[in-house]
């Protein structure tokens, strides 16, 4: 019978015990509430509880990565996209993370989803695409201001993709290689124009010179004798034939 009484008291602490030692980790704290009230946090380490009487919840410090589920969103100039995100956010308060909201975690990506759709609806397109930076420092702002009570901080938003309807791709890739063909046309412009300008250098040059305009033709003459060619044309300048059509004028007075 005593053996039985043993037994049944050694049952009994052994309840007590697993009921009265709890272990925080280092990145962990416990939020203690005796007969329901509050009594602060206690942790890292082994931490003792009075059985039946006091509990513990334990809330994790360290830094939570959660994905913004992809929001339907209408920007300024009413194009319509889909928009996801990433936030980064830690509990930096486990006091006010236990007491003031009952998720903390499901409270802040709800209010993550909202402010994103709230954002991205008071951009523009061009906005969004271009300077995707300026939306996630609003994004943060906004979300860190409305979970600051519940002893959140927001540390980093990230818009990860935005996804665009298959018409606005189509003229976008339109839009760009518009740009593209215009951007080549001025720059072919602008090498005919200097080209242009520097043969109207040349020609003033030559016309000053009329010595140069034989080493021109002298210089043709020897490009065109390395081609095979079976029949080459080659103006002869006015200037060689002159004395001769002078000299036969003469003759015939």
């Amino acid at each position: 019978m005593s053996a039985l009484i043993y037994f049944v008291i050694a049952i009994v602490v052994v309840i007590l015990l697993s009921a009265a030692i709890r272990v925080v980790q280092e990145y962990e704290r416990g939020a203690v509430f005796r007969l329901g009230r509050f009594v602060g946090l206690r942790g890292p380490g082994l931490i003792f509880l009075i059985p039946f009487v006091e509990r513990m919840m334990k809330v994790d410090l360290r830094v939570i990565t959660m994905d913004v589920p992809a929001q339907e969103c209408i920007t300024m100039d009413n194009v319509t996209v889909r928009v996801d995100a990433v936030i980064y956010f830690r509990v930096v308060d486990a006091a006010d993370a236990v007491l003031k909201v009952l998720d903390y975690i499901k409270a802040t990506s709800l209010l993550a989803a909202t402010t994103l759709r709230n954002v991205v609806g008071q951009s523009e397109l061009d906005e969004l695409l271009a300077h995707r930076d300026k939306l996630n420092e609003k994004i943060q702002s906004v979300v860190d201001e409305g979970s600051n009570p519940w002893g959140i901080k927001v540390s980093m938003v990230e818009v990860k993709d935005v996804e665009l309807p298959d018409t606005m791709k189509r003229a976008m890739a339109a839009q760009a290689e518009a740009e593209r063909d215009r951007r080549a046309k001025v720059v072919h412009a602008e090498g005919e124009f200097q080209a242009a300008e520097k043969l109207a250098g040349a020609a003033k040059v030559i016309a000053t010179q009329p010595s140069a305009m034989q080493l021109r033709y002298l210089q043709t003459l020897s490009a065109i004798a390395t081609e095979r060619a079976s029949v080459i044309v080659f103006p002869l300048p006015m200037d060689l034939i002159t004395p001769f059509l002078s000299r036969g004028s003469s003759e015939k007075k």
